[in-house]
Order: structure tokens, then sequence, then C-alpha cells
């Protein structure tokens, strides 16, 4: 199994990349600005299901084929990109139309939609099968019989850190939104700019390259 050593340089070079403001932590922080502390809570926990999902997929070999794939990748970047700028696009619109219904705004999108929303960004992003694929071979212990058990425990400590960073981020873009409460021009502004994160987050995602062998 693992060496101690390798695995005590990989906690910290894991958590370094987990508090490293990225595509996720933005996500987050936006969907916060946008929806309120929930539906960042929500985003946050959908975005490590995701994850996950790609661990488990590196894990078994099923995101290598996509990597290899220049159709499917691109397919699935595409997707995930349209997706993330329609959210964009429905925040916006839904920040101007509530502030000019005076009061009348309608009702947020809830945590189940959040976290729905936050497996499928993540799912769809090929950039973290790619992340994974790179990262995690490196501290394998090649040799032992363990090895796809050893890339999913690896990926899921990654997922672990990389949500609870996410989540400290949902907590403090949640202070931020809680502080402008009292000013609906204000609140407005913070939702159409993370609206604009999204759709800024889903062009990157769009010109995102596969990665070459």
């Amino acid at each position: 199994m693992l060496d101690s050593n390798a695995f005590a340089v990989y906690l910290f070079t894991a958590f370094l990349l987990a508090i490293t403001p990225g595509p996720g932590i933005f996500y987050v922080a936006a969907r916060t600005l946008s929806g309120g502390r929930s539906e960042g809570i929500a985003s946050s926990l959908g975005n490590g299901l995701g994850g996950l999902f790609h661990v488990v997929a590196g894990g078994l070999g099923v995101s290598a084929i996509v990597l290899a794939s220049a159709e499917l990748f691109t397919a699935l970047k595409v997707v995930g990109a349209l997706y993330l700028v329609w959210m964009g696009y429905r925040t916006i619109r839904h920040a101007r139309l509530d502030y000019m219904s005076l009061g009348h705004a309608e009702p947020p999108v809830g945590t189940m939609r959040a976290f729905r929303d936050g497996v499928l960004v993540e799912v769809m992003n090929p950039k973290t099968a790619a992340f994974f694929l790179a990262f995690i071979p490196q501290f394998v212990d090649t040799a032992s019989d363990h090895v796809v058990l050893q890339f999913l425990v690896l990926g899921a400590v990654s997922v672990a850190f990389n949500t609870l960073a996410d989540i400290v981020v949902a907590f403090a873009a949640g202070r931020l939104r809680d502080g402008a409460a009292s000013r609906p021009n204000l609140i407005r502004c913070l939702r159409e700019g993370s609206g604009g994160a999204m759709i800024m987050l889903g062009c990157g995602l769009l010109l995102a390259k596969r990665p070459v062998a």
C-alpha cells in the first residue's frame, strides 16, 4: 500500500490545491451570492459527489477512455459549458426581474436544485477527470496489488479537501450576501456578478483543450 511519507506529501499537496482559488471555488461563491448560504453549501456537496464520480471513473479506467477520444471529450465539455452559461444567464435574468418586481421576487432555486446543478457541473467537466488522472497516479504504489483501491482512497481524500474548502467559501460568501440584505441594489449587483462569473466559467471550459498523452 501507500508509503507513509508519500501519503503525507499527498495530503499536503492536495490541501494546497484545495484552498487554491479555482473554478470550483468561484462556482460555489457565485451560487452562494446568487441564492444564499444554503444553496452554496448544497452546491459544494453536489460538486463533491460529482468529484467522486470522476474518482470512480478514473479508477475503473472510464476517464482515460473519455480523455483519449477527442469526440467524447469535446461533447462532454460543450454540454458542461453550455449548462454553466445557461445557469449564468438565468441568474442574471432573475436578478433583474426580482429587482424590478419591487419585493415580489421569485423564490430561490432551492437546495435540491443547487445540489443537482453542482453534481451535473462537476460530472460534465472533463478537466476534473484530467486532473485526477494526472495528479493521483504520481502517489500510487504500482507495485502493490491494490492500485485501484489506492486511486479511490487518494481521490476521495482530494474530494473531501475540495468540498471542505468549498463549504468554507460558501459561508464566507453567505456572510457577504447577508450584509447586503438591506440593500436591494447591491444584492442585484452581486447576483448579476455571480451570473457573469458562471458564464465566464462556462466559456473557460469551452476553451479547454484535451490533454495530450
